[in-house]
């Protein structure tokens, strides 16, 4: 699979979710993704201990399609700022491991508290 990149805004305190559709590069069709798990992570740097976890799933696996969400819960608790992604999927039958979507994210400051 190739890597894509895609970046996001991400506003505090709100809802995030976000969709990807995963095609293979070389012929253009549609990768299937059943057995494959996930995981998903935004961090300030690579090297930063803090981390703050998609949730990962898969809402179409046969056509390649991924989606990663935060509750309004949880982007309350990341400051503002700029921030990088990625998406690793695992092969439930060889064990591989792939960075499937990566990018930059900018998380945005609210005004409204309810």
């Amino acid at each position: 699979m190739a890597v894509y990149v895609v970046n996001l805004v991400i506003d505090q305190g709100v809802d995030f979710s976000q969709i990807f559709n995963l095609e293979n590069s070389i012929t253009n069709s549609v990768t299937n993704l059943t057995g494959y798990t996930g995981a998903s992570q935004l961090r300030k740097h690579s090297a930063s201990s803090k981390s703050y976890p998609f949730t990962l799933s898969f809402p179409d696996r046969i056509n390649g399609t991924i989606k990663i969400t935060m509750t309004d819960l949880q982007t309350s608790r990341i400051k503002p700022g700029r921030y990088i992604y990625d998406i690793i999927l695992t092969n439930g039958d060889s064990g591989l491991k792939e960075r499937v979507v990566e990018g930059s994210v900018l998380v945005r400051e609210g005004a409204t508290r309810e």
